[in-house]
């Protein structure tokens, strides 16, 4: 399944300015977070959680931010 990580991308852009900068706050590499906004690893659970976190996401938009599939 592959999701629509526009609005994520467009949050962390937002934020961060770079995805380099968000992956290092998130804890993992930058080709490591390419490959999850890519369709081409999972986001787990724990930085998911960080994700929202760091992202200031509301309860109410975290499937739209993460869970729409194209």
């Amino acid at each position: 399944m592959e999701f629509d990580n526009s609005k994520l991308r467009g949050k962390i852009r937002e934020l961060f300015g770079t995805e380099q900068k968000f992956s290092d706050a998130v804890g993992i590499s930058k080709s490591a977070l390419s490959a999850k906004l890519n369709n081409n690893s999972e986001i787990n659970r724990d930085e998911m959680l960080k994700m929202i976190d760091l992202l200031n996401i509301e309860k109410e938009d975290i499937f739209e931010i993460f869970f729409l599939t194209i």
